[in-house]
């Protein structure tokens, strides 16, 4: 009995349109499988590089047919003229037709070949039609092809066997050509559908599964107003769905300059979160994903990943009518693209994305706005709080001061020549005089962010305006045994300037030195100018302002505590004014203290002076 696969063949004459071959008697199969190989030999082969030897020494049925049809018939029949007259028929309509004499020779085809329909005889020897066809059933590779039972046996009790086997048709002997194309036509067409149905189900059900998958993570990322964990939840859940390799968000900053992975969920490539790239390195790729245009590639970029890793990548990008924010992307190996349902699925999730951090950043924004609110409320209060004291202070004293005056205009005649008389008369000019200056530097601060936009600026000669303006203070330094300095610069210096805020800058700054200078002590005023800008120095003697204290001196009402040796007191406004005034004049101020002395420098930028 031969046991090897028949080869593909070319028929030598065109059979009858009928078989008139019936299903042979049992004992007569030796004698028929014992002529096969001479039989065989009035068919001749194509070319012997087509029909190679399996490993089981049998031949293989391989062929390559120009048809008009795609469909592939496996033919499995032990009688030579059976196949003959079927397989040239097949192939005249078309079919691409392979061939297989016994059970284990159509198994081994049918695991191998996948063909679309299997023709299949009944009754063989070693394994029969039915038992093949149980173990193409029972394979899960092969379950779905469609089998058709070729016998002579007509009884009832055989056509439900097969049935029962997994059979979809059974065609009696002899056989009707144009039957059996009628019924390899129904059930391909047939086979086609179900095939179609399935797809379409399996797409169905993957759409119905992303969109509950969207639903899902759109419910995680939108019940929270984090936008750490928005960004987390998002990777994570689509990079498990997906079965991403990595799943990573990047976000632009305000500009669009560069673009970091603020978060990335990675399974088997190497981690970048907290990586930046400047949009400018890479024109072409972020043009499209700027233009909100995703993007699929399988390319190795060094400068884009590091470690060089060549992957297929998917970038859809994070926008919303407001602008871009940043883009989704998803990373597989090279060998593995993004379906079109894929990409959907990653376009609704950056939208998403894109909702929930807009969500994120506008309640951070509203909780930042509430705290800056909630400052200036108490700022408010404070404010309030310190502008009552000291407007209450004078008043006091003034009226303390009207008491005693009072008392003496009773009880004295002559109550002018009184010393008491005098210092009650020094109360009230000081007293008044101090309101009238808490009075002007409020009104000052209230008006000073209007000011900036009346300023008259003219050109300043330091080199002659700094000691006109010093005149007073250098008799006031002299009686508070003071000694006043001036170092002015050689070369002339000319800033662009409103001289009456440079005057009121220097005064006050003038005024604190005085005020906390010891007897003794020096005050110097000194000019300089460097490649970037003039700069004017105030520094006094004698006194020490701590670091902790230096940041502070600027604020509303701050004083430094027990530093004032004349007792001259003050509004706690000046160091305030003076940092305003300085930056409407486009100039900085800083303050350097230790070694007993203190420094104020007033910088003013060489592209706003004129030398």
């Amino acid at each position: 009995m031969l046991t090897y696969q028949k080869p593909l063949f070319m028929p030598t004459s065109v059979a009858n349109a009928k078989l008139m071959e019936t299903e042979p008697e049992e004992g007569s199969r030796d004698r028929k499988q014992q002529s096969f190989a001479r039989e065989i030999k009035n068919f001749s082969p194509l070319s012997d590089d087509i029909i190679p030897k399996s490993q089981t020494g049998k031949l293989t049925v391989a062929k390559s047919h120009q048809a008009n049809n795609s469909e592939v018939i496996l033919l499995v029949d032990d009688t030579p003229n059976n196949l003959q007259v079927l397989f040239s028929y097949l192939e005249e309509q078309g079919f691409k037709v392979l061939l297989a004499e016994d059970g284990e020779s159509a198994l081994q085809i049918a695991q191998s070949q996948a063909p679309d329909l299997i023709l299949l005889d009944v009754l063989m020897p070693e394994i029969d039609g039915f038992e093949t066809c149980r173990q193409l059933k029972a394979q899960s590779s092969t379950k779905d092809i469609p089998v058709i039972f070729l016998t002579a046996l007509s009884e009832t009790v055989n056509k439900v066997q097969g049935f029962k086997l997994g059979g979809v048709d059974y065609i009696t002997k002899p056989i009707e050509q144009e039957e059996v194309l009628a019924r390899i036509q129904t059930h391909l067409t047939l086979q086609k559908m179900r095939r179609t149905l399935a797809a379409q189900n399996q797409e169905l059900q993957q759409a119905l599964n992303f969109e509950a998958l969207v639903r899902r993570i759109t419910n995680k990322i939108r019940d929270s107003l984090d936008e750490s964990y928005i960004l987390r939840t998002a990777a994570q859940e689509l990079g498990e769905v997906l079965h991403l390799s990595s799943c990573q968000i990047e976000l632009y900053d305000s500009e669009q300059i560069t673009a970091t992975i603020a978060y990335e969920h990675s399974i088997t490539l190497p981690q970048c979160q907290g990586e930046s790239r400047k949009v400018s390195d890479f024109p072409e790729l972020y043009r499209q994903l700027l233009q909100k245009i995703p993007i699929q590639l399988v390319e190795k970029i060094p400068q884009f990943d590091p470690q060089g890793i060549q992957v297929t990548r998917l970038a859809c990008p994070i926008f919303d009518d407001r602008g871009i924010i940043g883009n989704l992307w998803g990373l597989r190996p090279p060998g593995e693209v993004f379906t079109e349902l894929e990409i959907k699925l990653m376009q609704q999730m950056a939208s998403q994305c894109a909702i929930a951090i807009r969500q994120a950043r506008l309640y951070a924004a509203s909780n930042q706005q509430i705290e800056e609110l909630a400052k200036l409320n108490q700022l408010k209060d404070d404010f309030l709080k310190t502008i009552s004291h000291e407007l209450r202070a004078p008043m006091s004293s003034i009226q303390l001061a009207a008491q005693t005056m009072e008392t003496l205009l009773v009880n004295k005649a002559d109550p002018k020549n009184s010393p008491t008389f005098k210092r009650v008369l020094k109360i009230f000019h000081e007293s008044c005089q101090r309101q009238k200056q808490l009075l002007d530097d409020l009104l000052t601060l209230c008006y000073v962010d209007a000011k900036a936009k009346t300023i008259a600026p003219e050109l300043v000669d330091l080199h002659l305006w700094i000691p006109e303006l010093t005149q007073l203070f250098f008799r006031r330094t002299q009686n508070q045994q003071q000694e006043l300095i001036l170092e002015l610069s050689k070369e002339k210096l000319e800033i662009l300037v409103d001289p009456l805020i440079l005057e009121r800058i220097i005064r006050e700054l003038l005024n604190n030195a005085c005020k906390y200078t010891p007897a003794d002590g020096k005050i110097t005023i000194q000019t300089t100018a460097d490649p970037q800008a003039i700069s004017l120095c105030i520094t006094n003697t004698g006194v020490e302002i701590p670091p902790e204290e230096q940041e502070l001196i600027f604020n509303q009402f701050y004083r430094i505590p027990n530093n004032d040796p004349w007792q001259y007191g003050g509004t706690g406004l000046g160091l305030t004014l003076v940092k305003k005034l300085a930056q409407i004049l486009e100039a900085s101020i800083d303050v350097e203290s230790g070694n007993q002395r203190t420094i104020f420098c007033i910088r003013f930028p060489k592209q706003i002076n004129c030398s």
